[in-house]
């Protein structure tokens, strides 16, 4: 099999899983619809969202909001997350890209979708506490997971630097679309992100449910045995990313310094080896 075979098919197995059956009618529709559109062609959250980096991201992200026992309960009850993860992470892979590269119209009619969506996810929780999706302090736990797994995964993993200043940009941009969502006041500046984080520590618990994601994401993912290497990297460097007490709640073994290293190789390996793919000719 030659190289250009090869990527070729890796190509295509990436975008099938990540965007689904018919990548070219998704990316035409984020791509080529005419209209204006939210972020300039040089705005760093674009930089940030089209890199690799972010399937690394993104498992860390789902990791860290897992510690909300809140949050964690209507993932598992209403997401489809372990009965249909593929279809979960395509409808994520649709968000971020009609949010940071699609024209505003239908940005806007995405983010009423799912605002509508998030007002009937409601339930009791395995603690007895209800919940209900569109909760602003929920909603703003899951986006600053986000935010920061994202930032997190782009400085180690990232294709290019990031300085201190488009750190912010990047906080500051990801707010607009946050706001729509129902985030009240959100972050404007990485300190608020980091500042946020740690005002939320006390609510965060390593949970059962939150621990068999863990597991579910990082041992027994739903994938063929040809493509669990590559996965496996990725996760690998998703883990080592995340803060010890995290990892600690999450019962994820750390060894200090080979635990650095090995997920600094995994991180790099994998996101070149999908840059590769997925910049063919």
């Amino acid at each position: 099999m030659s190289t250009t075979t090869v990527r070729t098919l890796l190509a295509q197995a990436l975008r099938s899983r990540v965007v689904g059956d018919d990548p070219e009618r998704a990316a035409q529709a984020v791509w080529s619809t005419p209209g204006r559109r939210w972020y300039p062609d040089d705005a760093i959250i674009r930089t940030i969202h089209q890199d690799a980096a972010m399937f690394i991201g993104g498992i860390r992200a789902l990791l860290l909001q897992s510690l909300h026992p809140l949050a964690m309960a209507g993932v598992a009850g209403h997401s489809g997350f372990r009965g249909d993860p593929w279809g979960r992470l395509q409808r994520t892979s649709a968000f971020i890209a009609m949010t940071t590269f699609g024209p505003e119209k239908q940005a806007d009619e995405l983010i009423a979708k799912v605002r509508g969506i998030h007002r009937r996810v409601r339930g009791v929780a395995p603690d007895g506490r209800p919940y209900t999706a569109s909760d602003p302090h929920l909603l703003m736990w899951v986006h600053l997971a986000e935010v920061d797994s994202f930032l997190t995964a782009y400085r180690k993993y990232g294709d290019g630097p990031l300085s201190h200043t488009q750190r912010d940009e990047y906080v500051d941009q990801s707010a607009l679309v946050a706001a729509k969502v129902g985030v009240l006041d959100p972050p404007r500046t990485y300190d608020d992100v980091r500042r946020g984080i740690a005002a939320y520590r006390h609510e965060l618990h390593g949970t059962r449910e939150a621990r068999e994601t863990a597991r579910f994401l990082l041992v027994d993912p739903p994938l063929p045995l040809p493509a669990r290497p590559g996965y496996a990297l990725l996760a690998a460097a998703a883990a080592a990313s995340l803060p010890g007490w995290a990892r600690h709640m999450l019962w994820i073994p750390r060894v200090p310094l080979a635990d650095s290293v090995i997920g600094q190789v995994a991180g790099q390996v994998a996101t070149r080896t999908i840059r590769w793919a997925l910049t063919a000719p």
